[in-house]
């Protein structure tokens, strides 16, 4: 447990760090965007890039991570689904709501994800994480632009719309790159490699820093059946899933400490943008991330603790 803690101090503090720069108006509201469009467009690519292009995917099991964690998600989004009528019966929960719940439950921040993963297991770890991104992304996009334009008033992208973007997303494509590079069996110019490296150094940092400083203290209501579900849904059963499904594929060592790390994380920020796009309910859905994110400083170190 010390271990683990001594890991995961430094990412909690530099939460907690970016939290107190944002209360403080030291870096101010749209300076913030354009903090996070660096992280998310350029600072985190150029991490996933250069591990993805020197990782060594035959030392550590690829696709049985991979099923590990569709069949999590697939497992709790089934559970949810045959769950929501009895939610809405018994605690008045409407559609629109269990929309955020539905989003909270399943979707990962990556950025705290590789910040943990670094801090556990290095390079390697990294390396892993990314290819759990690949597995990930484009399903709990996809998942969660259903249920919402189902449940939710909005209007929902099309299927070209939703393809476009997941051919566009940064992580994706740097991701991608990174495995052609990989395979063709070339090694990045010193020069390139040592560029990338620099960001490598301010990515984790700086998106930690900014998931820190997107937590609203201020807007948490009194809990109630709706943000309560929201909060724990995920921290409690998505790692015990997780868990089942990985001891199922033969999952094991460091393997299956990321991905444990990668079904504990909190609730991605970007939930919050979907929800207000296609009518869902994004006040909960902010609600959701904020203590989501605060409950995780615990519950993450418990869930390795439990589990690997």
């Amino acid at each position: 447990m010390l271990t683990t803690l001594t890991a995961l101090m430094p990412v909690i503090l530099v939460i907690a760090s970016g939290y107190l720069i944002a209360r403080t108006g030291l870096i101010t509201g749209e300076q913030w965007r354009g903090v996070e469009r660096l992280a998310y467009f350029v600072l985190f690519p150029a991490v996933l890039f250069r591990t993805i292009s020197q990782a060594d995917f035959a030392s550590f099991p690829t696709l049985n991570m991979g099923a590990s964690l569709l069949a999590s998600i697939f497992a709790m989004a089934v559970l949810l689904m045959l769950a929501r009528p009895a939610i809405e019966r018994v605690w008045g929960i409407d559609p629109g709501r269990f929309t955020s719940i539905f989003q909270g439950t399943l979707r990962w921040n990556a950025m705290v994800a590789l910040a943990i993963a670094d801090n556990v297991a290095g390079d390697t770890g990294l390396a892993m994480l990314a290819v759990a991104m690949v597995f990930m992304i484009p399903v709990l996009n996809v998942l969660s632009i259903l249920v919402l334009s189902h449940y939710a008033s909005g209007t929902a992208p099309s299927g070209a719309r939703i393809l476009k973007d997941l051919g566009t997303n940064p992580f994706i494509i740097s991701i991608g790159a990174g495995v052609l590079l990989n395979v063709s069996g070339l090694a990045l110019p010193g020069v390139i490699d040592d560029t990338l490296a620099v960001f490598a150094r301010a990515a984790l940092p700086i998106g930690i820093i900014c998931v820190g400083a997107g937590l609203d203290l201020r807007s948490l209501r009194r809990p109630g059946p709706a943000l309560t579900m929201g909060t724990f849904l995920r921290p409690v059963f998505m790692p015990l899933l997780a868990f089942a499904f990985a001891s199922l594929f033969g999952v094991t060592g460091p393997a299956l400490a990321i991905v444990i790390i990668a079904s504990a994380v909190p609730c991605a920020s970007n939930s919050y943008l979907l929800a207000r796009q296609m009518g869902g309910d994004a006040k909960l859905m902010a609600e959701i991330i904020t203590l989501q994110t605060l409950v995780a400083m615990v519950s993450i170190p418990l869930a390795l603790l439990l589990f690997t």
